[in-house]
């Protein structure tokens, strides 16, 4: 049979499992939703819904606009981005036209959405990171920022042919590009912010703030496990040929090994430097582990991914406690899942695919933090002048669901202080 003859099956087929994977990544929108909603007191339960939602339609109209063209519109590489508007023209791929079988037989609508619900991931990470006590409506302004400039130009030099792809760094499906970035960004809000009233003594006690619904927050991380399947599974791009359908399988195998180690060594860890199973940190080593193998998540064995995993379940318990000994107040723990476990998860890359240095992937998690870290800093500085950051002492204890959006999540029951 003429190989040409296979285009519209291959297309068709790509096409599909493509958007399919970009449905499972932006269901995990709804996963952030829940475990942040779940993590948070119940005052604050609207604020955060809100706030997750809105960021996720922020990002698609901003990486519509701006964005998208930014990260993957620029050809020549090197440091700095083309900058334009709007997506490009719908087109089919020919086979031939495109480079033999190298091509990629997937719609360009269809790249455009999955990478659209991977910006709005990004920007997830920060929501919980600063809750509690930040004005509704300074987020948002930020998430435009995030999503529109801060987070393509990062990605460019990775994923659009940049500098740091002409280096050899690798990242498969984003442990840096995306939750690095995010939580970044996240850690430089939370420095501008300063930590929730009541979490932090004067003589240095770190003071527990409960969330109001942890089975809320154990769906939300069950469904980011699951749609994560989506967000590496999906990267390798297509699965029509033998060769990309066995690489998906194992793509989802390690994916789910990770979590499963993720969260057998936070449950671990917790009970043996609390004498508890801290379910908190057991979500939190579970998503730890989908994070550090989301770098490399194909030439692991079942295995070393499972080992990758738990490595970031034990980091993340750690890396929790570090950061409330240092004042970072952090509610759900984001800046640990998705910073730290982040940065192992990419310096293990080599560890598994011999393809990778260590070099080049601490060039990249130089690069991306540096970049990151320095233009959140300063966006989150000139909100932080122009409408303030914080919502008032009185507006924190009274809830920022009556303060931000005039009703509660709980009417029905006594509101928590």
């Amino acid at each position: 049979m003429d190989s040409t003859a296979l285009i519209p099956v291959q297309y068709g087929l790509d096409t599909f499992y493509f958007v399919i994977c970009g449905a499972l990544v932006m269901w995990m929108a709804a996963g952030f939703a829940m475990l942040e909603s779940g993590l948070v007191r119940a005052k604050n339960t609207a604020e955060i819904l809100t706030k997750n939602i809105v960021l996720y339609a922020v990002a698609s109209v901003m990486y519509l606009l701006v964005g998208y063209y930014i990260m993957y519109s620029s050809p020549e590489g090197g440091i700095l981005p083309s900058l334009g508007l709007l997506i490009g023209d719908e087109h089919a791929v020919d086979v031939v036209a495109a480079g033999g079988d190298d091509a990629p037989y997937y719609s360009a609508r269809a790249d455009f959405f999955f990478q659209v619900v991977f910006a709005a991931t990004c920007m997830s990470v920060v929501s919980g990171a600063v809750a509690e006590r930040m004005k509704l409506w300074a987020f948002i302004a930020f998430a435009v920022v995030m999503t529109a400039f801060i987070y393509p130009i990062q990605g460019f030099w990775k994923w659009g042919g940049g500098f740091l792809d002409a280096a050899g760094f690798m990242d498969f499906a984003g442990s840096g590009v995306v939750h690095m970035a995010g939580a970044t960004a996240a850690l430089a809000g939370v420095l501008l912010l300063g930590p929730r009233k009541g979490k932090y003594g004067p003589n240095g006690q770190i003071n527990a703030i409960p969330g109001a619904n942890l089975p809320l927050a154990t769906l939300g991380a069950f469904i980011l496990w699951m749609g994560w399947f989506g967000f590496n599974g999906g990267s390798q791009l297509k699965m029509s040929t033998i060769e990309d359908a066995n690489a998906v399988a194992q793509v989802f195998t390690n994916t789910n090994m990770a979590a499963a180690g993720g969260l057998l060594a936070a449950l671990i860890t917790a009970r043996l430097l609390f004498g508890k199973s801290d379910l908190t940190m057991v979500l939190n080593g579970a998503l730890a582990g989908l994070v550090a193998i989301t770098a490399e998540p194909l030439t692991p064995s079942a295995l070393q991914a499972t080992l990758i995993g738990a490595v970031g379940g034990v980091l993340v318990v750690f890396s929790i406690l570090t950061l409330d000994k240092l004042k970072l107040d952090d509610p759900v723990g984001a800046i640990s899942v998705h910073g730290v476990a982040g940065i192992w998860g990419v310096l293990a890359v080599p560890l598994t695919n011999s393809d990778a240095t260590f070099g080049a992937q601490l060039l990249g998690v130089a690069s991306i933090f540096a970049w990151v870290f320095i233009a959140s800093l300063i966006v989150w500085g000139i909100i932080k002048l122009v409408m303030g950051l914080r919502v008032s002492e009185e507006e924190e204890y009274e809830g920022v669901d009556v303060v931000e959006c005039g009703l509660e999540a709980y009417p029905e029951f006594t509101r928590q202080k």
